[in-house]
């Protein structure tokens, strides 16, 4: 009833889960992901357990198969199961039971560009899991994990996913402190009950990049008199005003939830994000 894509970036930092199916809440079930472990997809008639246990077994040194064929051996109901998971050490494997809902199948793959786990039940056809592989593998040279899933749950919504409609969508990221101050949780998004869930998601990661992404270092802009200038300018006509300039941008960006757009420990260089942000608060 699901198809999902598990993968980890290509330098091995980042690991993520996107899923979506005609299910409520699909993202309350199928992800579980850790930093320096691993992440699997557990869907079908999906069991729990693997959540807890196949993470379990990869931090103990299993590798993504060992871990999916250990825990399933000792499953009854394997049949009706199926999984998808990629290690930290980028080694991959998908597993779908022969009494899974027709049609059924998952494909993975290693490789520099990245590796990853493909799967799906209760779909139109194999072309839905051979979208999402030919989508993550165009999309080597994208830096962002989130947007290289993304792309594969799009191509495989476009390809006609689930054959029993759409409803919900998730995607889940997660990297040694680079999310929200500092934790490892990088994008949790999900769309739980939508007619166009996968577009939901799309729109939800473009907000989310605004408030929360972080500009290259070297595209952040250096302060000189008429950009200081400017940007009293600007915080004043919102209101912001107290008389030192960089604690007046830290409050505003704090109110317009942009505090991620502040680097830590005062305003050294300025983000072109949040100018942008200021200047169109000042039209």
């Amino acid at each position: 009833m699901t198809f999902s894509i598990v993968g980890r970036s290509p330098d091995g930092s980042a690991l993520g889960v996107a899923v979506a199916s005609k299910f409520l809440a699909v993202g309350g079930f199928v992800p579980a992901l850790e930093v320096g472990v691993g992440a699997l997809a557990t869907q079908a008639a999906v069991n729990l357990a693997l959540k807890a246990e196949g993470l379990a077994l990869m931090r103990d040194g299993a590798s993504a198969a060992e871990a999916l064929d250990r825990f399933l051996a000792a499953d009854e109901g394997r049949e009706e199961r199926q999984a998808g998971a990629v290690d930290a050490d980028g080694r991959a494997a998908t597993r779908t039971g022969s009494a899974c809902h027709p049609w059924a199948g998952g494909e993975a793959g290693e490789g520099p560009e990245g590796s990853f786990a493909a799967q799906g039940n209760i779909l139109v056809g194999p072309d839905v899991v051979e979208a999402m592989v030919v989508a993550w593998r165009a999309s080597a040279a994208e830096r962002s994990l989130p947007r290289r899933l993304l792309a594969a749950l799009e191509a495989g919504d476009a390809a006609g996913g689930d054959r029993r409609g759409r409803q919900s969508a998730a995607l889940v990221v997660v990297a040694p402190g680079g999310g929200y101050g500092g934790s490892d949780v990088v994008v949790d998004l999900r769309s739980d009950d939508d007619a166009a869930p996968v577009a939901h998601l799309a729109r939800m990661l473009a907000e989310h990049e605004l408030l929360f992404g972080r500009t290259p270092p070297e595209e952040l802009l250096a302060w000189d008199d008429g950009l200081r200038a400017e940007v009293r300018r600007l915080l004043d006509a919102t209101g912001t005003t107290g008389g030192d300039l960089e604690r007046d941008l830290e409050r505003w960006a704090g109110a317009q939830n942009l505090e991620e757009r502040v680097r830590p420990g005062g305003v050294d260089r300025l983000d072109p994000v949040l100018l942008g942000r200021l200047r169109r608060a000042d039209g």
